[in-house]
């Protein structure tokens, strides 16, 4: 693990992580950039005496993450907006998921919007318990080590963040319900029809847009079929040149909105009983990154 290749192949994987905890590749890129600088300051010493040199990447990493979590509520305070989650196409980071299917969540789904979602709302300590144990397999002593609690702590932390996920996949349309109601929304939307589009969503729906104090944005959520519909159609009005295309995400089926070839916003939605209840939209151009 001295060799620079050897030390660096850890990278992938650390972003990985990085990013279920914090949610968006720039943070989960800082935080591993600081893994390294640590790692480099050790002397030739302190490094041959770490016995697994990427057990203690992980826990670097995971420190990191922490802390920075610790700081995010106020970060979040001051942010301009609604905050979400950063968006990836499928695949784009499939490290790390431990191979049990029956207690463990999907591989697409540990990058889903849909899912850290539900992580924001989260104890720091929870979300690093949950994200180490459920999705990287780490043991609970190990993750004790890392938080700064008991192994049966940890195991509580675990279960806690486990039930909250339970609760949220319970509540997702099957892949085939979700993707044929997103290409209803996608017809819909590029058609310009009101009607269409406002008999695809819940009663209770509820749109967040993501524009980070960059580019114009809702502030606030917009509630409602009849307001979500109409807030939907006058963004593409308004913006002539952009074009709806389905794209897949760690949400399943998404949609991109492009201009010119460029990607200006990725929306995702929440399907539940054939009903879009959750239409998130990032059009923050520090969160698109993943999608050149």
């Amino acid at each position: 693990m001295d060799d620079l290749d050897a030390v660096m192949a850890e990278r992938r994987r650390l972003i990985a992580l990085a990013y279920r905890m914090l949610g968006t590749l720039a943070e989960a890129e800082d935080a591993v950039q600081e893994t390294y600088l640590r790692w480099y300051r050790l002397t030739e010493q302190e490094r041959a005496e770490i016995d697994n040199p990427q057990g203690w990447l992980t826990r670097v990493t995971s420190r990191i993450c922490l802390d920075v979590l610790k700081s995010a509520r106020a970060r979040r305070e001051q942010y301009v907006g609604e905050w979400l989650p950063e968006p990836l196409p499928a695949g784009l980071l499939g490290h790390g998921v431990a191979p049990d299917p029956v207690d463990r969540v999907t591989l697409d789904d540990t990058v889903s919007t849909a899912l850290l979602v539900v992580l924001e709302a989260m104890t720091p300590a929870e979300r690093v318990a949950f994200v180490l144990h459920d999705v990287f397999a780490l043991p609970f002593p190990e993750i004790a080590e890392i938080v700064g609690r008991s192994p049966a702590a940890v195991r509580q932390l675990a279960t806690s963040a486990r039930r909250r996920v339970t609760d949220h996949r319970g509540i997702v349309a099957p892949p085939a319900e979700h993707d044929a109601v997103v290409r209803a929304f996608v017809a819909a939307a590029a058609g310009g029809n009101l009607e269409a589009l406002t008999s695809l969503l819940d009663p209770s729906v509820v749109l967040r847009s993501d524009g980070g104090g960059v580019v114009s944005a809702a502030r606030n959520p917009v509630v409602g079929p009849t307001h979500v519909a109409r807030f939907l159609l006058g963004v593409l009005r308004k913006r002539p040149t952009w074009t709806a295309a389905e794209r897949v995400t760690a949400d399943g089926l998404g949609i991109t909105l492009t201009d010119n070839g460029k990607v200006q916003a990725v929306v995702n939605l929440r399907v539940t009983g054939a009903l879009v209840t959750d239409v998130w939209m990032v059009v923050n151009p520090g969160k698109l990154t993943g999608w050149g």
